[in-house]
């Protein structure tokens, strides 16, 4: 029995490692909780060809080709524009396009420079004069020093109907027939784009663990104890993310259709405030019971969060409604993927020490503590693990 006990103890162990480890790599993640690193590809076809827009992260191409030329840890107009070319053939030696299955030369334009929700962005435009329909992409940026890198593609054909798509090293080639584009694959895709932003939303990850980690206990008398039964665990989930999820539609949907508008640091800040707050209710617990309330009152600030990733995006206008219809049904996806592997998990050890005091308590704790620090990030507008 002692061995069996042993060999208990060193699989809890494993599992609080492995929590331990999880939240150490959100807390010290390179970028900003929504986006890890993205660029944004948008071609455009018109009678004359394509036309390309390509907004890049300075973050990122500094730490590629060097854009600080004085070394003092902050970019100016002048670093950046004297960069242009530089830029411009790092970018697009990256990126190679075949139309009709012959190769399309692409030809520099003008550099912009650009806000997105997480930092300041280069805009490089580029023209592609071939005609065709079949078009064929291979990315390749940042891959070779960012295996977490992102591609987004929109790709708007000659009666404006858009596709979208997400490049990653596993999927660096891809193709598309532009006179096929549907509706149906419009709604596909923006189902895509929600599912990976859930998935790569740290803030909002551990913003929904704060709140499902008490999910398979009671507390009574001060103390956290099991709870009975699966049943009434599953019920307190289920409330949980039903409030958020309903939360963050109706901010989501007020901010994608430009009909509220909040600024950016501010959404962030807030988000990481509720971070905090929901994981502080586990150890000095005020809402017991009523965590359906907060998972709602913070799904609101949490639903701009996800606006602005969707702005960072671009909504087709021929598709607004089904675009972010569909996006908004991959962040449930993904959110619910988050929670029926974790759930599981949860109520299996929650009768364990491990889960109490380590997952439950340690956890929460380190959570606390990684909000606390994005919310210095954002309120100041200072990089203390962000890049």
């Amino acid at each position: 029995m002692s061995d069996l006990r042993c060999l208990g103890w060193m699989r809890n162990l494993r599992l609080l490692l492995l929590t331990l480890g999880l939240l150490s790599a959100a807390m010290c993640n390179p970028a900003w909780a929504h986006k890890p690193s993205d660029s944004y590809l948008t071609l455009r076809q018109d009678q004359d060809g394509l036309h390309g827009q390509w907004d890049i992260a300075l973050r990122d191409l500094d730490f590629a080709i060097g854009l600080d030329q004085d070394g003092n840890g902050e970019l100016n107009w002048d670093e950046v524009r004297s960069k242009h070319q530089d830029i411009a053939a790092y970018a697009l030696s990256r990126l190679s396009l075949t139309v009709d299955g012959k190769a399309c030369p692409l030809k520099p334009g003008q550099q912009l420079i650009d806000q997105h929700s997480d930092g300041t962005y280069t805009v490089l435009m580029f023209e592609a004069a071939c005609k065709g329909e079949k078009i064929a992409l291979h990315y390749q940026l940042f891959f070779d020093i960012d295996p977490q890198h992102k591609g987004l593609l929109n790709l708007i054909n000659k009666e404006g109907v858009t596709a979208t798509a997400i490049f990653s090293p596993d999927n660096a080639a891809q193709q598309f027939t532009l006179a096929e584009v549907s509706k149906l694959q419009q709604f596909t895709d923006y189902v895509q784009h929600g599912v990976w932003h859930i998935w790569i939303g740290f803030d909002h990850i551990l913003f929904l663990l704060s709140l499902l980690l008490p999910a398979v206990l009671v507390l009574r008398q001060g103390a956290w104890e099991a709870a009975g039964d699966f049943r009434s665990a599953l019920l307190e989930v289920v409330k949980i993310v039903t409030a958020f999820t309903l939360a963050h539609s109706i901010t989501l949907s007020l901010a994608a259709l430009q009909i509220i508008a909040l600024p950016s640091r501010w959404v962030e800040s807030a988000i990481a405030a509720s971070v905090i707050l929901a994981a502080l209710n586990n150890l000095f617990p005020l809402f017991q019971g009523k965590r359906w309330l907060v998972a709602f009152a913070f799904g609101l600030i949490h639903g701009f969060g996800f606006a602005s990733v969707l702005a960072d995006l671009g909504l087709p206008q021929t598709a607004l409604v089904l675009a972010l219809v569909g996006f908004n049904v991959g962040v449930e996806l993904g959110q619910l993927t988050i929670v029926a592997a974790f759930l599981p998990v949860a109520y299996l050890l929650r009768r364990q020490r491990v889960y109490r005091q380590g997952i439950f308590q340690l956890g929460s704790v380190l959570i606390v503590l990684i909000a606390a620090i994005w919310l210095v990030e954002r309120v100041f507008d200072v990089k203390l693990i962000s890049a």
